[in-house]
């Protein structure tokens, strides 16, 4: 697979001159948290507009609020269409004569809200006792699909489903109870018997219509749900979990779901034991496109495109030669093609390929590119974000490679930010594999200086550090005291084809931690770098490298550990357990020798390197005890050690108060031992 080398210690979208001629200012969490957030375009029916939200942090408060705007896709002009602050997922009419939103209003769980598109006061269409998510509007115009959570018990009585609420919610016993083996998923218990459902709304009258009644089973667990209407409106195509209670695993299938109300549905992937996913009519209904995977077992195995003809019920795996793993696909206006995004190298571009199958072409590859909508003249509209940028949508005209910014968000504050540079490297990892990197300057970064190293280790283990703006690891944070900060993407890591990613299972460890030591050794001979104050930091797989990285080695001055896996033995009370005995290759019952030969806790002994411990309280993906485990360790061992703990944080810090005091904790931490 190509790599990309490239040096830029300038920032591309950087000013000559700062506004008002003011002087560079240093980049701080509160900066950060003062940015506003671009959310995904949808474009109207007649393509010339989209409409997108924007959300901003209070930091007095720590609250948020999101507004819609309405943007011009030829000239980039926006306007704001509400100013409540609790609107999100907007979405358009197929006239394009309204639009429609969810909103929480009236200290009321989230509702379906419309407006006319000269737009004036909104209007509510759904008043349920439970909020409602993804709405789409039905191709006639005269419903809306959307989804919500229910208690089966309620049998299409509303009001009896808010007596259940009220009757959980004043309960006085606080048990839990379950004989299924997934029983909470990554910040919620799955225990008080609700499950996802597809509905419909008349537009006129506000009759809501149960479309899967009977069925209890999971869309995506982290909320969402993947589904699309079909062009006649008959049916929907949607995005299940297949496997009945007691979710000994999880697997997605597509099913064809009648929208008549029956709750008659069809199975059409029912021979593939891995995921299908986020299914796409074609424009005249004809064809379904979705996502394959292939081996269940692998969470991060390669996505394939493929097509399945409604007619002829044949499928048609068209990336199947193609070492990219596919999201986010659509079809052009006349289904001739299908455009897509992937990562590759660290980076995601924007694809597309004939919808028979063929050959790739790379649109835009630069960043990480986001959310593509299509306009009926095949324009296509989507957000790119950079290290150096947060999101903006951009637009690439029909039959054109010219990229045009449409919005400028956080242009001004980007401005005057005094932000270092950054380089795209690689070098020689474990076995001689290439290994590409990110690094990330400090500002005013002088070559002819030594300083402080900074690694940071991605989380996953297949997960990536891509070339895009982060909200809670930001690179130009962790820089901006004056460390040189190195990304390597080890082996497991995604984007660089399937063997890469799959080629640590079954030992976490031995391979990513070669790859980290020799982007140690590599940053050391450039000859910036002062090899006796380096920190290795990471979070969840990285916080678990960094536990193994205590055991195994003292090069290092401090350590950061985030949400970090210690003991691979209780990582059989997170949330989804089903395979981890394949990724470690052993259990606590089977090859129990060979699951502790990559276990960090087995090398307490080693232990010497000072470490910076976080973990909150609702991470249930990595339990808070491997957190309190590792530093109670440090502490009876007698050395520096020290704990951050949020009683109310998952496995992310999302809060804004917490964040920014997460960053002051990490670099008081680093100071200590580097400066």
């Amino acid at each position: 697979m190509k790599k990309f080398v490239f040096f830029i210690l300038t920032l591309a979208f950087a000013s000559i001159n700062y506004l008002n001629s003011q002087e560079p200012a240093n980049f701080t969490a509160e900066d950060m948290w003062k940015m506003r957030r671009t959310g995904a375009p949808a474009v109207s029916p007649d393509g010339k507009s989209s409409l997108f939200t924007l959300t901003g942090y209070d930091l007095d408060t720590g609250k948020s609020s999101t507004y819609i705007y309405l943007l011009d896709n030829e000239s980039g002009e926006k306007t704001q269409l509400t100013f409540t602050g609790s609107e999100s997922a907007p979405f358009w009419c197929p006239e394009g004569k309204q639009i429609g939103f969810i909103s929480r209003r009236d200290d009321k769980p989230a509702q379906i809200y419309i407006m006319h598109s000269g737009f004036g006061e909104a209007k509510r269409i759904t008043n349920l006792p439970v909020g409602v998510y993804a709405p789409k509007w039905f191709p006639d115009g005269n419903r809306i699909g959307f989804a919500a959570n229910i208690h089966p018990g309620y049998d299409g009585n509303f009001e009896l489903l808010e007596e259940i609420i009220d009757e959980q919610r004043e309960s006085k016993v606080t048990a839990k109870v379950t004989e299924n083996v997934m029983y909470r998923f990554w910040d919620r218990w799955l225990t008080d018997g609700f499950f996802p459902r597809l509905f419909s709304v008349t537009v006129d009258s506000g009759e809501v219509t149960d479309l899967m009644p009977g069925t209890s089973n999971y869309f995506e667990m982290m909320g969402g749900v993947s589904y699309d209407i079909s062009p006649d409106g008959n049916e929907i195509a949607v995005s299940m979990n297949s496997v009945p209670r007691p979710f000994e695993e999880l697997n997605y299938d597509i099913f064809l779901l009648k929208t008549d109300g029956s709750g008659d549905m069809e199975n059409i992937t029912p021979l593939n034991p891995a995921n299908d996913i986020n299914p796409v009519f074609s424009p005249d209904g004809n064809y379904i496109l979705y996502g394959e995977q292939s081996i269940p077992h692998f969470y991060a195995d390669q996505v394939n495109m493929v097509v399945y003809d409604r007619k002829n019920r044949t499928y048609t795996n068209i990336t199947s030669g193609v070492d990219l793993s596919c999201e986010q696909w659509q079809w052009s206006a006349d289904g001739e093609k299908i455009y897509f995004h992937a990562q590759l190298d660290a980076k995601k571009p924007l694809f597309s390929i004939p919808a028979t199958g063929g050959n790739i072409t790379e649109i835009f590859g630069d960043g990480n590119n986001n959310h593509l909508q299509i306009t009926g003249d095949n324009t296509l509209i989507f957000t790119h974000d950079n290290l150096n940028m947060p999101a903006n949508i951009y637009r690439v005209a029909r039959g054109s490679y010219d990229i045009q910014q449409l919005t400028f968000i956080n242009q001004e504050k980007l401005d005057r930010l005094n932000l270092g540079g950054v380089e795209n490297v690689t070098y020689k990892g474990a076995d001689g594999t290439d290994i590409q990197m990110f690094i990330v300057y400090p500002p005013d970064f002088d070559p002819g200086k030594k300083y402080p190293l900074v690694l940071m280790i991605h989380g996953g283990p297949h997960g990536v550090f891509g070339d895009q703006w982060h909200y809670r690891w930001n690179a130009h944070l962790f820089a901006e005291p004056g460390y040189v900060v190195a990304l390597p993407n080890f082996h497991g890591s995604t984007g660089f084809g399937q063997e890469f990613a799959i080629s640590i299972h079954g030992s976490h460890a031995d391979k990513p931690f070669r790859d980290i030591m020799k982007a140690t050794d590599y940053m050391v001979e450039r000859g910036f770098v002062d090899e006796t104050r380096m920190a290795a930091t990471g979070g969840s797989y990285g916080g678990y490298m960094v536990s193994w990285i205590a055991g195994h080695t003292d090069r290092y001055a401090c350590l950061v550990n985030h949400a970090g896996v210690y003991n691979t033995h209780m990582q059989f009370a997170a949330d989804y357990t089903r395979y981890r005995s394949y990724q470690y290759s052993g259990s606590p019952w089977d090859d129990f020798n060979v699951l502790m030969e990559s276990n960090p806790a087995m090398f307490a002994h080693n232990f010497s390197t000072p470490m910076l411990v976080i973990h909150g309280e609702l991470d249930y993906r990595v339990p808070v005890l491997h957190g309190l485990l590792v530093y109670g360790i440090y502490k009876r061992m007698g050395i520096d050690s020290r704990l951050v703990y949020y009683p109310d944080e998952n496995h992310w810090i999302l809060s804004p108060h917490n964040s920014i005091f997460w960053y002051k904790e990490l670099h008081d931490w680093l100071k200590r031992y580097l400066d």
